[in-house]
């Protein structure tokens, strides 16, 4: 509804009388606020606003704001909770759980269809045709959307999850959230803490989607989900076996499996002792058959400890704490029956070729150089070598054009020629106003300082068998934020992960495996067109390990 500008008819403050009104309408519409909600919900003295505009199809529709953000709209007699009240008050509708990269489509107008919907271990929330929702992202409980329920729980399940499911009427980045403050979610930490555990084997379908195909997509909005399966309760119930097998006893066949075939064929004594975490992330991940994901919360074991305990029991390897808290396998029994009877999967002729194809084209950081902008008040100094406003130069260039100036203007001083007289252009481009009329020579280290102090910063960019890229402004190094979240969790965030020429999408799929922690891929608040990568848990240390190690 808001996807387009919309046209302000009147913005007016409310009156008491409206004002009570409202907040009835309110307690009405949604029981679930308490009286104290309510009243914080739609204060009894602070200014509120009502505006009255029309959308960009012709719906007349009555806002309500308070402290310049819109709460509440109006349409056609009902009323509807703004993501910015739904932040505050993330459990007011039931929710529907989508794919971050759905958002984009829903923000440019798009309903939300069933295969896009990620059913929870608890299953769909129980709706009514008609009933308002609100729809998160994976691993985030705070709403992104609000809509209308197209069919019942009862209709979607019994659809096999196919056709509209949410009729979409306000998103988060659409023009109604814009004549807000314009802030982003914050991160909600799903009400189980299974919950996001569950969904760790979804998440790693992040480093695949940007490459998904959209053909699917129709006029209507329709967002292809990439799990979606012919079986209609392939997502609507929560799978306990595959081939007559549950899942966790293959979960754990898969892990004995790959921890054999990394002592078998990957670890060397050399390499001991060794991290647990290491062998985890650089040798048992890479040793996973293709087309399957090892995640050791779908494991009896649950954790990497537990399971190197039972191997320890068995005498296979022996593992000790070499430093509080960190776990290192300090002995391997390459004698043992299991690991002498095991046999080495072939890799299969994909995965060759994958292989190979990745030893061709290994990731090779950009070269980057600093650069300096000619800005409009220098531009006098540097005409005569050739240069104009806006003209980009390395520190080397800078210097020999400055000694160049003053010696073709006998501006070196003849009794001390470590000073330069300063001429009026250079008095304009380097000098303070104070300084204007005190300051007649200066040393050549402090001329040429000064001068690229004054110019403005810039760089240049080169990946490796590309053209060059030059932008003005300060190169942004990778960010990496370690937040507090609620419950006492914390949360990795990592932000300027595209100038290096890194997929943040890759990269979450890689943090994905190595730590077993879930991660999210959204838009970088206060930066255009870039992605921020969210992992939980404190990643610091893997991320150091990927991007420095390699």
């Amino acid at each position: 509804m808001f996807a387009k500008a919309f046209r302000v008819k009147s913005n007016t403050a409310i009156k008491g009388s409206d004002r009570r009104k409202l907040r009835a309408d309110v307690t009405v519409a949604f029981p679930t606020l308490g009286t104290d909600q309510v009243s914080e919900l739609i204060p009894g003295k602070e200014e509120l606003n009502v505006v009255k505009l029309y959308a960009h199809k012709g719906d007349a529709v009555t806002v309500y704001t308070s402290g310049g953000n819109p709460i509440l709209f109006e349409l056609e007699k009902n009323l509807y909770p703004t993501v910015y009240t739904l932040w505050s008050h993330p459990d007011l509708l039931p929710a529907f759980i989508t794919w971050p990269l759905v958002l984009e489509k829903l923000v440019g107008g798009a309903d939300l269809m069933l295969p896009g919907v990620v059913v929870p271990p608890t299953g769909l929330p129980q709706v009514q045709q008609g009933d308002l929702c609100a729809i998160a992202l994976v691993g985030n409980r705070a709403p992104v959307a609000v809509g209308v329920a197209a069919m019942s729980t009862a209709q979607m399940l019994a659809s096999g999850l196919k056709g509209k499911g949410i009729s979409v009427l306000h998103t988060y980045q659409d023009h109604l959230w814009r004549s807000g403050d314009k802030s982003s979610p914050p991160a909600i930490a799903p009400l189980d803490p299974t919950d996001s555990c569950e969904e760790k084997a979804d998440l790693g379908l992040h480093g695949n989607l940007r490459s998904l195909s959209l053909e699917g997509e129709e006029e209507n909005g329709q967002v292809p989900n990439p799990e979606a399966s012919d079986d209609p309760n392939s997502r609507a119930l929560s799978q306990d076996s595959v081939d007559g097998k549950p899942l966790q006893e293959q979960m754990d066949e898969l892990l004995e499996q790959c921890f054999l075939h990394a002592l078998k064929s990957r670890v060397k004594k050399a390499d001991l002792p060794l991290l647990t975490s290491t062998l985890l992330g650089s040798h048992m991940f890479s040793c996973c058959p293709e087309g399957q994901q090892l995640d050791i919360k779908k494991s009896s074991y649950k954790k990497l400890s537990k399971f190197l305990q039972h191997m320890q029991q068995e005498q296979i390897v022996q593992v000790k704490e070499l430093s509080k808290g960190v776990e290192s396998i300090v002995a391997v029994d390459w004698r043992h029956p299991r690991i002498t009877s095991f046999i080495v999967p072939e890799p299969s002729l994909a995965s060759q070729t994958v292989q190979e194809g990745s030893r061709e084209k290994p990731y090779l950081p950009p070269d980057i150089k600093s650069l300096y902008c000619v800005p409009a008040n220098m531009t006098q100094l540097f005409l005569e070598s050739g240069h104009k406003k806006g003209s980009t130069l390395e520190g080397s260039e800078v210097r020999r054009i400055i000694t160049d100036y003053a010696k073709r203007n006998n501006l070196v001083d003849a009794d001390n020629r470590n000073l330069v007289k300063l001429d009026p252009i250079l008095c304009d481009c380097i000098l303070e106003k104070n300084e204007q009329h005190l300051v007649m020579k200066l040393p050549w280290d402090s001329l040429l300082t000064r001068c690229l102090k004054n110019l403005q910063p810039a760089y240049q960019v080169t990946f490796p068998g590309q053209e060059p890229i030059i932008k003005k402004g300060k190169l942004c190094p990778i960010d990496i934020t370690l937040v507090l979240k609620t419950y006492n969790k914390k949360v990795t965030v990592v932000r300027n992960l595209e100038t290096y020429g890194l997929d943040p999408c890759s990269v979450a799929a890689i943090l994905q495996q190595r730590c077993q922690a879930s991660t999210i891929v959204s838009p970088a608040p206060g930066a255009k067109d870039s992605l921020q990568v969210q992992v939980q848990g404190n990643q610091i240390h893997h991320l150091g390990q990927l991007l420095l190690g390699e």
